[in-house]
Order: C-alpha cells, then structure tokens, then sequence
C-alpha cells in the first residue's frame, strides 16, 4: 500500500489508500465515518444486510494501526449509526474496540449519528479538537483554515487511459480537507454535489483511493459519477 504525502496547513500528511489520513507529525491515524452497527440498524428496518460490518471496519482499523504505528487515534465522528449502536456490539467487537482504545490515545468527535457517546466504549469525547494549527471536526464549516472533517462520504469518478476509475476519496483546496468515510457500509456522495463544493475553493484536489495507492486528480478532469449502491442508502 503506498500513501500519497502532501502538505496541509504546513503540516506533512499522508492519505492512506484505506481512506485513513496519517499525520506523522502529530503521531495521529485519523479516520472518518465508521457508522459501527450500520447493518444491524438496517436490518432493525427489514432490510436485510450481512451482520458484519463492525467487525469489518474494526478489521480495517486494526491494519492501518499495524501498517501505521502511532500513539494517538482521532475518529471524525459518526463513528457509530446511532444512539444506541454501542450497546449492538457484539462481544467479540466490544473486545477487539477495547484492545485498540487502550492501546492507542483515542479521540472520539461526535457526530450527527452519534452525538453523545458512552463512557464504555474508552477513550476521550470532544464536539472537535485542536493541535499544530489543525481543527478536527465532524462537518465542515465554511471559516477558518486548516480544517480536517468527514461527514460527505466523498467519491470520485475520473476518465483515464480508455478505463473509468471510481472511488472514495479525500478532497481539499489546501484551507480545508474532507476524508472519505472508513466504514465497511457507507455509501458516497458526488465531490461535485453542491453540497461539498460549496465549501471549497473552485480549484480543489481529489486524492482517489486506489486498490493499493491513491491517485492525485485536478477537479479539472472530474467526470460525473454513477450513483451509489441503493442497497446501502448514504444518511448524512
């Protein structure tokens, strides 16, 4: 797997081709969107998806920490589906959630799916948090610079050599940076929805998540992406 570095608010990061954002600098992984207990929420509503997403994105986690050792772990809110997601965790995801948190200074932001947390689950609960001149927080707001959220679940769809090339990606316009969400179920929404580009700068970059490296892409050459999987519906 090969990160792609690049410099933001004076800091040197690297975007993981697993959606996570290394800070080297800050000793930090930080990750966006999990939505832990998305799949039991839904089956909950009758529809019926495999009970292993937790566990899966716990998986993911746990990989990017062995291939990025650091101290500090920061989640960019929506870590859980809602209210009540911690408590559908099963025992054997409660353990492996534990073992990171005690391993790891682990910050939780809340989110719009989980604003308020249980002290249960580990680490420290914070609505945002600040270090080196960068703010983390759940959603972007448009003020200020050196901004690293989530919240849009943002992909991409770009023409190259004949093949279209879709994915998750992180966008930015070096004042504020938007990561692609993490989780095993969550869908995505257009980078050119107005939604995300109303908050960036016309000239912003996408950094699109390859099988094994991520790709660096000029909002230029942007081509319009199909629509998501409805089987798993994105709920900003």
């Amino acid at each position: 797997m090969t990160p792609a570095e690049f410099r933001f608010a004076g800091e040197r990061l690297l975007a993981d081709p697993s959606g996570a954002l290394i800070w080297p600098g800050g000793d930090s992984a930080i990750v966006a969107d999990l939505h832990f207990e998305k799949g039991s929420a839904f089956a909950a509503k009758g529809t019926l998806l495999p009970p292993y997403d937790s566990r899966e994105t716990l998986r993911r986690v746990d990989a990017v920490l062995a291939r990025h050792p650091v101290r500090r772990v920061i989640c960019l809110g929506d870590s859980f589906h809602d209210g009540d997601a911690p408590a559908r965790l099963g025992a054997d995801e409660r353990a492996a959630l534990a073992r990171l948190t005690a391993r790891h200074d682990w910050i939780w932001i809340t989110g719009n799916h989980d604003p308020a947390l249980p002290d249960t689950i580990g680490g420290v609960t914070t609505a945002e948090y600040r270090a080196a001149g960068l703010v983390f927080r759940h959603q972007a707001a448009k003020r200020g610079r050196g901004e690293i959220s989530g919240h849009f679940h943002p992909k991409a769809a770009v023409a190259a050599r004949g093949r279209r090339l879709t994915g998750r990606c992180f966008v930015t316009d070096g004042q504020r940076l938007i990561l692609p969400a993490f989780g095993a179920y969550t869908g995505g929404l257009d980078v050119r929805d107005p939604a995300i580009e109303s908050l960036l700068a016309r000239d912003y970059t996408v950094l699109i998540l390859g099988r094994t490296r991520v790709h660096r892409i000029p909002r230029r050459v942007l081509r319009a992406q199909a629509d998501d999987d409805p089987r798993q519906p994105l709920l900003l």
